[in-house]
């Protein structure tokens, strides 16, 4: 079993999203791109905001997103138009 589940993780980052407004995270999908996209930055070198000795990038991401040190920003609209 995976802890926080798919579930938990979703509300810990929709967690600071006002009433009304358009959730950051929908899906399972999102959870896993940021969740890697983070780990990656982990193992190019970034400095971990919890506790890493010993443990892989992935748990380290998970970690961070549930315990809101990292934050997944909602894309802008309109970002991939040509100005």
């Amino acid at each position: 079993m995976l802890h926080p589940s798919y579930t938990d993780l979703i509300e810990a980052v929709n967690s600071d999203v006002e009433q009304g407004e358009q959730p950051v995270v929908q899906s399972r999908y999102s959870i896993v791109i940021a969740s890697a996209k983070r780990a990656r930055q982990l193992i190019a070198g970034e400095e971990a905001f919890v506790p890493s000795a010993g443990r892989k990038p992935l748990s380290v991401a998970i970690e961070e997103l549930y315990k809101s040190y990292v934050k997944i920003l909602p894309e802008e609209e309109g970002e991939d138009e040509a100005e």
